[in-house]
């Protein structure tokens, strides 16, 4: 049997034209890590878009008939142009779990295989959407600038936040996320009821509501967990915030353009809802100005998903893909598996 120095060895001798060809358009976060650890390099020859001083059709052109898989994350979108050009692609695999930045139906009718990051964020993710509720309705955040700047002590005691413990939590998309943070409400003692795109059969436990506004008006509180499509593109607007009521509360860690953002800020500034927990914006990084002056409102950078365990965990699963793929093996996160 082959010993680790002699696998390695051989690694080392493949000259990078003779391995396969991984293309890249923008530099994913994963890569840093990959990078790092060496995971791609002696298996793979990354042909990084960006560092080419072709225009981009024109390196695309240049290599169409050797790039055999794409690795992207939601920087870079995968369009039915992009793969027009590229012949000899069968595989699509994205450094995240939502899939909106590919052309999912142009890689169906090109037989392209298509992996996501299956349920390597879910922990983390459901960690975080119900952290931002548990300060949104605790005023955690905003209880800690009136201590730090001093207000304490002239204003006297906060206002009161609202008990989590029997709470009614819609979850709009009952994946794997979704899944984790109903688990996690249960343990706070909150009533739980979900949309997702059908009733879940194992999930008798949970009301479902196909129609979101009726899961609004049945809610204290909405956490987003589900992905970005057509169908859910600004599915959460003025109907469903007036559903929810002036003393509804809204936690998005899915996409920022499930929300009708400008419908949002209005109701949270008219006190049409009671606040917001948001990890996710419509034109990220830039955010909403008038969201800065709002107590009832909790703003993290798109990070909800993101720790050192899930990254690395990512990067396994990404490698992985990749292998099982060269390798002709099932893949391991499959999307679209051809």
């Amino acid at each position: 049997m082959e010993n680790e120095e002699q696998h390695n060895t051989r690694d080392q001798n493949h000259k990078p034209q003779d391995l396969p060809q991984v293309l890249l358009l923008k530099p994913p976060p994963v890569l840093s890590v990959l990078g790092e650890h060496h995971f791609l390099s002696n298996k793979y020859q990354l042909l990084k878009a960006w560092e080419s001083h072709l225009p981009l059709d024109q390196f695309l052109t240049t290599h169409a008939d050797s790039i055999q898989a794409i690795l992207c994350s939601g920087a870079a979108p995968v369009t039915d142009d992009l793969l027009h050009l590229l012949t000899s692609v069968r595989l699509v695999v994205t450094a995240s779990a939502g899939t909106n930045h590919i052309d999912l139906e142009a890689c169906r009718r090109r037989g392209i295989s298509v992996t996501n990051a299956g349920t390597v964020f879910s922990d983390d993710g459901a960690d975080a959407a119900v952290g931002l509720l548990i300060d949104v309705l605790r005023k955690i955040t905003a209880s800690d600038r009136y201590v730090r700047q001093g207000i304490w002590v002239n204003k006297g005691d906060y206002p009161l936040g609202s008990k989590l413990r029997g709470k009614r939590v819609g979850i709009v998309g009952l994946g794997g996320i979704g899944l984790e943070v109903a688990k996690r409400l249960e343990a706070f003692g909150c009533n739980v009821l979900y949309n997702s795109r059908q009733k879940k059969a194992f999930l008798d436990q949970y009301p479902f509501y196909s129609d979101v506004c009726e899961l609004a008006a049945n809610s204290d509180a909405l956490i987003i967990c589900c992905a970005l499509t057509d169908q859910t593109r600004h599915m959460i607007d003025k109907e469903v915030f007036s559903a929810l009521g002036k003393e509804g509360v809204i936690v998005n860690i899915g996409r920022g353009a499930i929300i009708d953002e400008k419908e949002m800020v209005q109701c949270l500034v008219h006190g049409e809802i009671a606040g917001a927990g948001l990890d996710v914006f419509g034109n990220e990084p830039d955010v909403p100005k008038e969201l800065f002056e709002l107590d009832n409102v909790v703003l993290s950078p798109h990070r909800a998903v993101f720790t050192p365990e899930s990254f690395m965990a990512l990067c396994e699963l990404v490698v992985g893909n990749l292998e099982a793929f060269f390798s002709n093996r099932p893949l391991l996160s499959p999307v679209i598996d051809t």
